[in-house]
């Protein structure tokens, strides 16, 4: 890339609103400068006090549409639905995937609960969205991802997060059993564009994050997968110019969503969506990510390659 092209840097925190000690440690971060963005849980337990905060903060805000960890927004769902499993919550992130395989998910209930979501975020927040992405990527499943694009397009959402990350494959610090998890959620993301195009949603020339959660995330895994990514777009290659949601030239203006999940380590009993905080959200894998994005390091890598960090209203 042109040493002179602009680097617009879309830096997320995850959801936001799942607890007090992660929604700290989002605001922290946001005001070291390492977040510009964050995407908010409103089924999550903090969700109402998360929306103050960044009302009071002043912090880009969109919606993580939930539909496999917790409870539905949508009352009526509560009680029998395609979505719940016998205890009452969304099916998981793996169960959604095998109910969806099965053909078991209605799509009405789909779209009734993503409407609710949407409902729910301008109650809490006065506004809406600014994008709209999916917890655990289920926006990108066959089925969904057509209900999805038809209400972000109905309640004018226009941008949404494409997890394509390129130069995935020569990023060999990834265990392979999350590799295949990732290649699985890659190939759902190209499935999409068609669908997501055709509804006028925009996404980010690049996508980071695959590669970058947890214990991954380090100053040189993020400088890494962004220069592979860099590379790819480039290198001119069809399959990749033929993603994107605006034309892309080399040499010109670049845009990048760098995807985190930042944040103190929930405590037990404490948090979650409606049947407490996974395993995840208890480790010190969030510590991590907080600490890295906060680090000197990696502003002044911003700074030096002349990253310009800020929200999808900016794109």
């Amino acid at each position: 890339m042109s040493p002179s092209a602009e680097i617009k840097l879309v830096v997320t925190g995850d959801d936001f609103g799942y607890c007090p000690r992660r929604d700290m440690g989002i605001v922290e971060c946001f005001h070291a400068g390492g977040l510009s963005n964050v995407s908010l849980l409103v089924n999550g337990s903090s969700a109402a006090s998360a929306a103050d905060l960044a009302r009071r903060f002043k912090i880009p805000i969109g919606l993580h549409a939930n539909l496999s960890e917790g409870l539905p927004v949508c009352a009526e769902l509560r009680q029998n639905s395609t979505l719940i499993n016998a205890q009452g919550v969304f099916l998981g992130k793996m169960g959604i995937r095998k109910s969806l395989a099965q053909g078991l998910l209605n799509m009405s209930e789909v779209r009734q609960e993503l409407q609710a979501q949407i409902s729910l975020f301008r109650v809490l927040t006065g506004q809406n969205p600014q994008h709209m992405d999916g917890h655990q990527h289920v926006h990108i499943l066959p089925g969904i991802r057509e209900e999805f694009a038809r209400v972000l397009q109905e309640n004018d959402v226009r941008y949404t997060r494409l997890p394509v990350e390129l130069g995935l494959h020569r990023c060999i610090w990834i265990r392979e059993e999350l590799m295949e998890f990732n290649r699985g959620v890659e190939k759902d993301a190209l499935n999409s564009v068609e669908v997501f195009r055709s509804h006028a949603i925009r996404w980010p020339n690049l996508y980071i994050g695959l590669s970058t959660m947890g214990n991954k995330m380090s100053v040189f895994n993020i400088q890494r997968a962004i220069e592979y990514g860099i590379e790819s777009l480039d290198s001119s290659l069809s399959e990749v110019h033929s993603m994107q949601s605006l034309p892309w030239q080399p040499g010109t203006s670049v845009s990048i969503e760098l995807m985190t999940h930042p944040g103190y380590p929930s405590l037990p009993h404490e948090g979650g969506c409606g049947e407490g905080p996974d395993d995840f959200s208890q480790s010190s894998e969030r510590l991590h990510e907080l600490e890295v994005l906060k680090s000197s390091l990696l502003q002044s890598y911003f700074n030096k390659t002349g990253m310009c960090l800020c929200s999808f209203k900016d794109l």
